[in-house]
């Protein structure tokens, strides 16, 4: 068996493309356009794995989407978690569980899917606490 990706629906296929590639830094490795069904897929990337993917799946007649959180999440290891985190408050994107250990941080997606962010090495490369992070509260759901 071998993994091949995970789909998340998204409502607006733009907003989620300037949150995944601009914001969170993966890049589209493929495309598929549907007339018939009326649908878009767009397989997403983090820049040197390609083998793992996230499907974006655009309906575009529109989806009765509620919250995402029931998805689970999706997880992603990181060189830096306080520059990646940063980079990402910088680009408007709220950061609903912070890196206080150094290790872990959670955001959410336009369409209010889980997105966990790993230090790498994982808690054994857990880097010292640092401010603002390690007395920022958790905000919103994650």
């Amino acid at each position: 068996m071998k993994y091949l990706h995970t789909m998340v629906r998204v409502s607006d296929l733009d907003a989620s493309l300037d949150f995944y590639c601009n914001k969170l830094g993966l890049k589209e490795v493929r495309r598929m356009e549907n007339d018939a069904g009326r649908f878009t897929l767009v397989f997403l990337a983090a820049p040197g794995d390609e083998s793992a993917v996230v499907e974006l799946t655009y309906n575009w007649d529109g989806d009765d989407m509620s919250e995402g959180r029931n998805f689970g999440h999706l997880a992603y290891e990181v060189e830096n978690i306080y520059e990646t985190c940063q980079h990402l408050l910088d680009a408007g994107v709220a950061i609903n569980r912070p890196p206080r250990d150094g290790v872990m941080a959670f955001i959410r997606s336009p369409d209010n899917i889980s997105i966990e962010l790993l230090q790498k090495g994982g808690w054994k490369a857990a880097l010292p606490p640092q401010e603002p992070w390690a007395s920022m509260p958790n905000t919103g759901q994650w």
